[in-house]
């Protein structure tokens, strides 16, 4: 669902950039709120944090095939991590492998940062935790299986509810920034009827693998999920530094190896601007790949940075994107890249709360 800058204008490029940044700030100012209380300093959350960062950058590289369809879909990873962070820090876990995606493999436009960030963290990581995740996980639901039993159900329903719920407005935010960009020959409802199925299918997908990863933590080490209720009967089956080495394991097999089997189908905001004629799919919307959308000094601008800043375009090496070594190396280096930024926020959170609380004694 990453967009290039050429489906939006300067303007509502621009909105989209103010209100993904407020809604940055607006989760730096709640962690910092949460620190004081004492309820979990950021520090404690550097591991988790930059090991999830890892592993969500990890499962975008992976496209999955939606059958019958000539399209392909990708982990977005918003209610993943909301689940393990809470939704401020997977929201800004969100943006650093968003920005690093964009910066450093060209995924993405870099003027459309702002709408990307929007569209595939803001609704995972505050819809889905706030109206999905949060109510169901701390609801009575299936007392009857007890525990252990409930926990597991709510997990999978808040994951696939979520995941479904949240991919369905990210798609048709895409559908409403496009459409006030003023793109031509995209009808609104046309559009709208494209992207809407072929992202609920990708949705389903979505949520059987948060599921599956969230189940995976809630086994080994329950108390790593936000909003989970446990007690004495609730036991995790490894520790936290086990359980974190073996999502870090999965991240770097995802991205160097998983990769190079990911579907060479366009996704689904791909398909539905352009179609898959060359696997007999219809045209869709019918817009030329090589031409199409707004230009502008803007967007020429921002292209003009990411060709200096991506060197590795594409998940591939400049001048040989044939080369699958080049997607291995993309996995690994940018699961590393990711998961020393999510770090590095972390350790310098920590640094400013020990430094105020110095002065503060002083």
């Amino acid at each position: 669902m990453h967009m290039a800058d050429a489906l939006l204008s300067p303007a509502v490029a621009g909105v989209m950039i103010g209100a993904s940044a407020v809604a940055a700030g607006v989760s730096i100012v709640k962690l910092r709120k949460e620190e004081k209380t004492e309820l979990e300093p950021t520090i404690k959350k550097l591991p988790t944090m930059a090991v999830m960062a890892a592993l969500v950058f990890a499962g975008q590289m992976i496209n999955y095939t939606i059958p019958g369809t000539g399209s392909s879909g990708h982990l977005c990873g918003g209610m993943m991590l909301t689940g393990l962070l809470g939704p401020y820090a997977g929201f800004l876990s969100m943006i650093v492998v968003l920005l690093i995606q964009c910066l450093f493999f060209a995924d993405g436009g870099l003027m459309a940062i702002g709408a990307n960030v929007w569209n595939m963290a803001f609704y995972g990581c505050f819809i889905g935790y706030f109206l999905i995740y949060r109510p169901i996980m701390r609801s009575g639901w299936f007392r009857g299986m007890g525990l252990r039993g409930a926990n597991r159900l709510k997990i999978i329903i808040s994951s696939i509810l979520g995941c479904v719920i949240t991919l369905q407005l990210g798609a048709f935010s895409v559908v409403l920034e496009t459409s006030i960009s003023g793109i031509t020959n995209l009808p609104f409802g046309a559009f709208v009827a494209l992207m809407q199925p072929i992202h609920l299918a990708i949705g389903l997908v979505e949520g059987l693998i948060t599921a599956a990863v969230l189940m995976f933590v809630y086994e080994m080490r329950p108390e790593l999920l936000k909003d989970v209720q446990t007690d004495e009967t609730v036991k995790g089956r490894a520790s936290i530094k086990g359980t974190l080495i073996s999502l870090a394991v999965v991240a770097l097999l995802v991205g160097g190896g998983l990769s190079l089997l990911a579907s060479s189908h366009p996704d689904g905001l791909e398909w539905s601007l352009f179609g898959n004629r060359e696997e007999g799919y219809a045209e869709n919307m019918g817009l030329d790949e090589d031409d199409y959308g707004i230009a502008s000094d803007m967007a020429d601008s921002a292209a003009a940075v990411q060709d200096k800043t991506s060197f590795l375009p594409d998940y591939a090496f400049a001048g040989d994107s044939e080369n699958p070594a080049g997607t291995t190396v993309s996995g690994i280096v940018g699961c590393a890249i990711v998961a020393a930024v999510a770090a590095l926020l972390c350790l310098v959170a920590g640094f400013f709360r020990k430094r105020k609380r110095i002065n503060e004694q002083g």
